[in-house]
This record gives C-alpha cells, sequence and structure tokens, in this order.
C-alpha cells in the first residue's frame, strides 16, 4: 500500500509528517534543525530517502541539508554559493544601482533523473546547481548574466527566485520565477534564459507590459503538458498554452485574484487550485475566511472549497511554496499557513482536516508519494 510524506518548513524549523494511503492519522516528526528558518524542503523524485532542505539564519548564515534516509537523520553539506565573474548592480526600489548579495535559498529542486543532482533558487535572484549531493554548488550564470538583469528588483518579500519548474520531456528546459522580475525560460539547460512575461501586466512599474519587472508569486505545470503554465502573479491569475511565451488571464470568478500559491491537480492537468488573498496590504482571506478555489476548466470557471476550513474570524496567509499535492488515485491536496496549521484533503479539495495545528509560521510544503 502507498504511503505519503510531507515536508513542511517553517520559521523554526522543519517537520516530516508521514500517513498510509488512507490519509486519515499522521505521525509527526520534529521540529528538526529547531529555531532555525527552513525556507524549504523536497525530496528526490527518483530516490524517496534523499531530502534536501534549505536552512539559514540571520545569525550563522546559509547551510543545506541533506538526508539519505527519508529525514530520519540530517547531515550538513555545501555552504559556498559564489556569484560568477563581476558581481554587477540590479535596481533598488528608488531605481538606483544596488549590488547583487548572496541572502539565502528559497527553493531547492533535484534533478528528474539523478538524486545527487539538485538546483537551487536564491536571493538575490541566481540559480545554482549542485551535481554531488549538495556540497558544492555552481551558478548558471546565464541567467543573472541577460541584458535585463540590473532591471530588476526586490518585491516585499526580497528578490528572490522562488520557483523552478524542470520539463519531463526535455532535460534542457526549465522555467524560474522571480519577485519582482517575472518569468525566464532556458532551452539550453542554463546557459541562456529567456523573458517569458509577454500578456503580463503590472500596475507599479512604469511600463506596465514591460518585459522584465513583474512580481510572479508562483508558476505550476502538470508534467503531461509541459507547455502549459500556470501562473498566481502579483494580482491576476494567468495561463500560458505555449511554454510561456505568451499568457492570457483566467482569473474569471474569483472573489480576489491577489494570492500566493498555484497547483495543479496530479492526474487532472485541468484542474488547478489557489487560495485567495484580500489584497497587497491586506495579506488574510477575504472576510476572514479561509478558502481554496478550485477550476476545473484550467481557469475563468472558480468554485469554492471551504469544508471543514475555518468561516470565521480567519487572518493567516499561505505563502507561495506552501501547497502541494500528492500522487495517490484520489489525488491529495495540501496547504500550510502562517498561523501554523497544515490542512489536507484527501478528496482533491471537496472536504478539508487540519494534519497538524500550531506549528511555527508554515514557509513550505512538499509531498511525497511513496511506494
Amino acid at each position: 500500500m502507498s504511503s505519503v510524506r510531507v515536508l513542511v518548513g517553517t520559521r523554526k524549523g522543519a517537520f516530516v509528517l508521514t500517513s498510509d494511503a488512507k490519509r486519515e492519522r499522521w505521525d509527526v516528526s520534529g521540529p528538526h534543525f529547531a529555531g532555525w528558518e527552513i525556507y524549504h524542503v523536497k525530496g528526490s523524485p527518483v530516490d524517496p530517502n534523499r531530502l534536501y532542505a534549505s536552512q539559514s539564519s540571520g545569525w550563522f548564515g546559509q547551510l543545506i541539508q541533506r538526508s539519505n534516509d527519508g529525514g530520519k537523520t540530517w547531515e550538513p553539506v555545501g555552504n559556498k554559493f559564489e556569484y560568477d565573474g563581476v558581481p554587477g548592480t540590479h535596481q533598488w526600489y528608488d531605481g538606483t544601482p544596488h549590488p547583487w548579495e548572496f541572502k539565502r535559498v528559497w527553493h531547492l529542486e533535484p534533478s528528474l533523473s539523478d538524486p545527487d543532482s539538485v538546483y537551487a533558487g536564491i536571493e538575490d535572484a541566481a540559480m545554482f546547481r549542485s551535481t554531488d549531493g549538495g556540497q558544492n554548488w555552481q551558478e548558471l550564470s546565464g541567467l543573472r548574466g541577460h541584458g535585463s538583469g540590473p532591471r530588476w528588483q526586490p518585491g516585499a518579500g526580497g528578490m528572490c527566485l522562488h520557483t523552478i519548474i524542470l520539463d519531463p520531456s526535455d532535460p534542457n528546459r526549465m522555467f524560474i520565477a522571480i519577485s519582482a522580475a517575472g518569468a525566464f525560460r532556458t532551452d539550453d539547460g542554463g546557459k541562456t534564459w529567456k523573458p517569458i512575461n509577454r500578456g503580463l501586466t503590472s500596475q507599479y512599474i512604469p511600463d506596465p507590459n514591460a518585459e522584465v519587472g513583474h512580481c510572479v508569486h508562483h508558476v505550476a505545470m502538470h508534467g503531461s503538458r509541459p507547455g502549459v503554465l500556470f501562473m498566481q502573479k502579483h494580482w491576476d491569475v494567468m495561463r500560458s498554452d505555449d511554454a510561456g511565451d505568451s499568457w492570457h488571464e483566467v482569473s474569471g470568478n474569483l472573489p480576489t485574484d491577489f494570492g500566493f500559491v498555484i497547483d495543479v491537480h496530479a492526474h487532472e492537468p485541468e484542474t488547478i487550485y489557489v487560495v485567495p488573498i484580500k489584497s497587497d496590504s491586506e495579506h488574510y482571506p477575504p472576510d476572514g475566511k479561509l478558502r481554496v478555489y478550485r477550476s476545473r476548466t484550467g481557469g475563468n470557471e472558480w468554485e469554492e472549497l471551504s469544508k471543514g476550513l475555518p468561516q470565521s474570524n480567519c487572518y493567516v496567509n499561505v505563502l507561495r511554496d506552501a501547497m502541494a499535492v500528492d500522487k495517490l488515485d484520489s489525488c491529495g491536496v495540501y496547504f500550510g499557513t502562517t498561523g501554523g496549521q497544515v490542512y489536507a484533503s484527501a478528496d482533491a479539495g471537496d472536504s478539508w482536516a487540519p494534519i497538524v495545528r500550531d506549528l511555527p509560521a508554515v514557509l513550505s510544503v512538499e509531498v511525497q508519494t511513496l511506494p
């Protein structure tokens, strides 16, 4: 019988939650790295025992932790991330130049074919790769060297490379997203990159249709259709049917099209999920009601999913890496909140229940479906 492992990164440690295929009772392991910010934890898709975690602290800097036994034990590996070549500058909030700085690892994306290969998205925005299990890291400098780099600037959470999507049909194709620069694609394994933001509009930049400068919050893809992308932007839910070359809005009847997370059903590539947040200044659910919205049509038509979720006096946020799905026959959907709850639905979102409550603020949620 299959089982599920949920990997949770929080402001004060990591937690590993496990259950059988019924997903009714959960075992909780943690906190691992108690007191440290764990921005992201993710497992290898080819080795279920290999996990990577981004561990950071204002006092001690950035570490990468690796587990070879599914999170029972961990070992610190490489912490050496250096920008290649001349550091250069990017644009700050007021338009003045600001030197590139390494601050933290926001996202880890293990290879689809090799457990020792893993990508890292960092702040200030850059892409790194390790081919030896996280011991050593090399920048894919073609991204930061793109001619638009000096025009990137930080979003409210920093200038973070927070999304990395690997194309299962083409090992040389990857998609990334940066706040606040936009989405980019490489077709040659990271040597060169192309901005893929045509169709995005942003009200806070001088040219709302600019090539770069858009605050993209998250991008999702179903592995069976690598040319179809879904995006939750600073405002607007967007869709691309041509691998990001163009986008169109699919916000439809959502109560608000501001939010951070977006994900795709494991078996239904036209079924997508978002969690609407009231606004960019009020980071909590509209009317204090925590609701997930599902579209079974790839956007535009949305249905409210609230059974089991708090429907009064709820003022939590759901951050950009804090939603994931499992691959069981009845697709499970999971998300974590800044109030420390992790909610799960074993029926594709029709009903919800908390796995755990009162964790530190949840930064990321990832799921492994185990044999």
